[in-house]
């Protein structure tokens, strides 16, 4: 199994990076906390790894952290609760927010994440609430600054995030122009975060 990877970073998306090691090509899932701390193309990167065996496939999910990969693993041990909607919930909140939320019970931060329905955030808060006391995560996510023009390169990623956990492309941009509105922040994960607090 591999369980972690280094090597030069070929090509980035918000959910889906290519690491190129010893001549090889792999194709790794991460969530959008990592996906915003990548460097840029060609530069050398690590990421730990969880490796995904199925009957069809051998799928690689990546992450900068520790307390990353921990919490992705307990959240695939809910029941309902495979490796692709796990890297939803963990794209949907910041971590500290999620851990929040698991820890507190609150259900309601949950369900605002694509995917993820009341039975499935009430079975994340019954099966993790005890599980997940020792993960810590230091750090907050940045608060939103200034406004950026439509359709910048920032905001086709947002797109691109939001589309990739299964919003469709005329609510994603709604989400957009709501978060424009009031100020849209000028780094991507800060501005991922508010269009998945208002998409419908």
């Amino acid at each position: 199994m591999i369980g972690h990877l280094r090597g030069t970073l070929i090509e980035k998306h918000p959910n889906q990076v290519i690491i190129e090691a010893a001549g090889v090509g792999y194709d790794i899932q991460i969530p959008i906390s990592t996906y915003t701390s990548l460097p840029d193309l060609g530069q050398s990167v690590a990421l730990r790894i969880h490796t995904h065996v199925r009957e069809d496939a051998l799928l690689l999910f990546g992450f900068t952290s520790a307390e990353e990969k921990a919490l992705f693993e307990k959240l695939i041990s809910v029941t309902g609760i495979g490796p692709k909607l796990g890297i939803t919930v963990l794209s949907g909140l910041a971590t500290h927010d999620l851990l929040d939320a698991i820890r507190t019970g609150d259900v309601q931060r949950l369900v605002r994440i694509p995917g993820v329905g009341k039975k499935t955030a009430e079975r994340i808060v019954l099966e993790l609430k005890d599980k997940v006391a020792a993960i810590q995560v230091e750090g907050k996510t940045p608060e939103a600054v200034s406004p950026q023009p439509a359709f910048s390169a920032l905001e086709m990623d947002v797109l691109s995030a939001l589309q990739n956990l299964g919003c469709s492309r005329p609510a994603a941009e709604e989400a957009l122009r709501k978060v424009k509105s009031r100020g849209a922040p000028d780094t991507f994960e800060p501005y991922f975060r508010a269009a998945m607090a208002v998409v419908r």
